[in-house]
């Protein structure tokens, strides 16, 4: 048989002692890690499409979604939430979600939910 000319029988050393379970479990701590960053930003971060989806489902039709989006994307607040940020200025405001997104979307209101959401 041929022998191996690489570092494998050192790089092992530190796992050659561990029973069947503390491997396993070794590696669902190296998995958890290799994921982390990844949950991280789905916490933290969001992105256009998703934020259309959110307005989709609250009633908007594709195009007012997009026009809605844009306007906060535009101005900062999409990191907010774009179905928090009509949600809020309808609550406000007293307002129907509707026409508090129609509102939004034609940049009504940008100045006002910018205080609302920063206080």
């Amino acid at each position: 048989m041929k022998e191996r000319n690489d570092d494998f029988v050192n790089r092992r050393k530190h796992l050659k002692d561990l029973s069947d379970k503390e491997l396993k479990d070794y590696f669902y701590q190296l998995a958890d890690r290799l994921v982390d960053p990844l949950v991280k930003q789905g916490y933290e971060s969001t992105s256009k499409s998703i934020e259309r989806s959110i307005l989709l489902r609250m009633g908007f039709s594709s195009i007012e979604s997009k026009k809605i989006v844009d306007m906060l994307g535009e101005h900062d607040l999409l990191r907010k939430g774009a179905g928090h940020c009509v949600y809020r200025l309808a609550k406000e405001k007293k307002l129907d979600i509707r026409s508090s997104g129609i509102a939004l979307g034609n940049g009504e209101y940008i100045e006002f939910i910018k205080e609302v959401l920063t206080k």
